[in-house]
């Protein structure tokens, strides 16, 4: 079983705080993940994180997603794709210590987007990695696109690629809340095509900088993809609740808001 696990910006960095990393949250996320390695032998996972108030600030500056023309622009896109690289050290530093075979791959280094969308990314190390027992490491990141000049690539927007060339069966999405919440303040247990309609009220954005649309993109990003994988099973959950990452990677739990094609 392939599983993506995302941590979100928001859980690993103060968004309210330009560049403050969550060194206890990481630690805490990454003996969780090896905990549940060395419990499951056959379990291999693809790591991606969001870019919180490393990369999000610059991009917000620049406003490098809307598109890359002029030099200031350009400049201010190099400034993010580095950004965002010292929070993935920051992170791939923090796994190793835990014992995780990590890989840090660069998306920027091969993705092409075309109007914000990837069109091609090279996904021959992430399959590597996940041959030979190792965890690859994506991130938020930058791209250069064939309409926009450049533009942001989100973690989900990287899933969503990388999930249609590998056999995925589950996306685990972690944040500061324990899913998606109605306008009375109670957690939606899941998420279909067919209520979404009926939800979309209560879909907003995410606290701090976020230039990549927060909740609401994300549900109908994933959504999306559970319609074009038949079987995908995507979770919005809480990654602040100790050992809940460990439980849900080993299936002893299902927490938070399941997204799916069916109910």
């Amino acid at each position: 079983m392939i599983t993506f696990v995302k941590l979100g910006g928001s859980l690993i960095t103060d968004k309210q705080v330009e560049a403050r990393f969550r060194q206890d949250v990481a630690e805490r996320t990454a003996a969780e993940i090896a905990a549940a390695l060395r419990e499951d032998p056959n379990l291999r996972i693809l790591l991606g994180h969001g870019s919180g108030s490393f990369g999000h600030v610059a991009a917000k500056k620049y406003r490098t997603i809307e598109g890359v023309h002029t030099p200031e622009e350009w400049r201010g896109f190099a400034e993010v794709a580095t950004t965002a690289a010292e929070l993935n050290y920051l992170i791939a530093k923090t796994l190793r210590a835990a014992g995780i075979p990590v890989w840090r791959i660069q998306p920027s280094a091969s993705a092409i987007a075309v109007n914000g969308r990837i069109g091609h990314m090279s996904i021959a190390s992430v399959q590597h990695a996940l041959e030979h027992g190792l965890v690859p490491l994506v991130y938020g990141d930058v791209a250069v696109d064939t309409m926009r000049g450049g533009t942001i690539i989100s973690t989900e927007t990287i899933f969503f690629y990388l999930a249609q060339h590998l056999p995925v069966q589950r996306i685990l999405l972690l944040g500061q809340v324990a899913g998606v919440y109605d306008l009375a303040g109670v957690l939606i247990p899941a998420i279909t095509p067919a209520n979404i309609t009926a939800i979309e009220s209560a879909l907003g954005g995410s606290d701090g900088t976020d230039v990549t649309g927060g909740m609401e993109t994300k549900v109908r990003d994933m959504l999306a993809l559970t319609q074009a994988l038949p079987g995908l099973t995507i979770r919005i959950m809480d990654g602040t609740q100790p050992d809940l990452l460990r439980q849900t990677l080993l299936g002893q739990v299902q927490p938070g808001t399941l997204i799916s094609q069916a109910g």
